[in-house]
């Protein structure tokens, strides 16, 4: 699908949808616990449809609702081998992975896009020294055998996903178990997240601050309801866009308090120079000096597609480091991200773990292709809004694997003539 906006500020206010990272952990969480539980969240994308229909295939009962879920807890399923598509989704795989093991369950990963490409060696090999059978190419992964406790070691830079998906796992098991990470930690606060998350179902972690420690034998108990919080991630997008438009843009739905990591949009935009006004879960942002950036990214590199459309029309020049670890998201956003602001008039170079952004005033406009990358189309349309002329996104739909309704409430703000 080829998607054609007009260039130029845009103004007024939007809905975030829910978190896709939180939705993914309370419906874990849920479909391990004691009881049914009911889930409200906004917003069911491809991605957090993958995790409901994979838990589904180990025995959960999740019903689609007006306004979220209905999740009735895995139970005592049939043998055989469990059929999982995870899609394109990282966080589905790396997370059910290890709970096909404490479950004890044989299951068939279909791998889709790029995500038989990323990453995974230092998760499976864990489960291999544990008890586990894990084999596969690019297009599957075959898991068997029953995961057992002990020590885990993982490198602290290459997933935070590797963690949180043994931090689900690992209660389960008879005898506790221990996670140590090695080298430096990237993305922790969506550690954090897991564990706020393993909390509110009386699971029990401990951590001083680089190892984990989880005594086995717990059980899950939820609520009878759980709500999931706006997304910052996705929120970024119009953020960014509120800074490039005098009379700027508010997004609604929004904790300021969040264990998101992306909330630190916030920080970064004050320092771009930006208007922020904050009134309960309403965040508006407005145009201000727009002065170029430093931006290290190692702990948020899914706010570098937005940001780097900001830094693109910073009069001055703006560097992204430490985000070596974007070359395997969904495309090599590096590449992805430079190729796109750059069809459209902006001057980005690549370096080895990042970018060097030359700011202009204007951008021109023209033809972008998403290269099957949610976020560089929302990318793109970030950067139209300081072109001259209109954008055509190549590729547009991609938007569904994290926020289907994107190019809606993109297309219910205002151009500022």
């Amino acid at each position: 699908m080829i998607k054609v906006i007009a260039g130029g500020q845009r103004h007024g206010s939007v809905t975030v949808p829910s978190s896709k990272s939180q939705a993914h952990r309370a419906l874990i969480t849920a479909a391990l616990s004691d009881r049914p539980c009911r889930l409200y969240f906004n917003g069911a994308s491809n991605d957090i449809l993958a995790t409901a229909g994979c838990l589904g295939a180990l025995g959960a009962n999740i019903a689609l609702t007006e306004g979220g879920c209905i999740v009735r807890p895995i139970s005592q399923s049939a043998p055989g081998e469990k059929l999982l598509r995870p899609g394109e989704s990282g966080s589905t795989l790396r997370f059910l992975l290890p709970l096909a093991g404490a479950l004890g369950v044989s299951a068939r990963f279909i791998l889709e896009g790029r995500l038989g490409k990323r990453p995974m060696d230092a998760l499976t090999d864990e489960l291999k020294a544990h008890g586990m059978s894990v084999q596969g190419d690019e297009s599957s992964l075959i898991c068997s055998g029953k995961l057992t406790s002990g020590v885990y070691t993982l490198p602290g830079d290459v997933s935070s996903q590797f963690v949180s998906g043994l931090l689900f796992a690992l209660p389960l098991l008879e005898g506790d178990s221990e996670i140590r990470l090695t080298g430096a930690i990237e993305s922790r606060a969506y550690i954090t997240m897991t564990e706020n998350a393993l909390a509110k179902c009386s699971v029990r972690i401990k951590n001083d601050g680089r190892n984990y420690f989880i005594p086995g034998s717990q059980h899950y108990k939820a609520g009878d309801s759980m709500s999931v919080e706006g997304d910052w991630s996705n929120a970024a997008f119009f953020l960014c866009m509120g800074a490039l438009s005098y009379e700027g843009v508010s997004v609604r739905g929004l904790d300021t308090v969040s264990a998101q990591g992306d909330k630190a949009v916030l920080d970064i935009l004050e320092r771009f120079g930006a208007n922020i006004n904050i009134n309960d879960d309403v965040v508006s942002v407005s145009k201000g000096a727009l002065r170029p950036q430093t931006i290290d990214a190692s702990m948020i590199p899914d706010l570098v597609p937005a940001l780097s459309a900001l830094c693109a029309l910073a009069s001055g020049r703006s560097e992204i480091t430490n985000a070596a670890r974007l070359r395997l998201k969904e495309s090599d956003r590096l590449k992805t991200t430079s190729r796109m602001l750059n069809a459209l008039g902006a001057r980005v170079t690549e370096t080895v773990d990042g970018l060097i952004i030359d700011g202009v005033s204007r951008l021109k406009g023209g033809r972008a292709d998403a290269a099957g990358d949610h976020r560089i189309a929302m990318a793109a349309a970030t950067a139209a809004c300081g072109c001259e002329e209109n954008v055509e996104i190549c590729g547009a739909e991609c938007v569904n694997k994290s926020y289907p309704a994107f190019f809606n409430d993109f297309e219910a703000l205002e151009v500022t003539v």
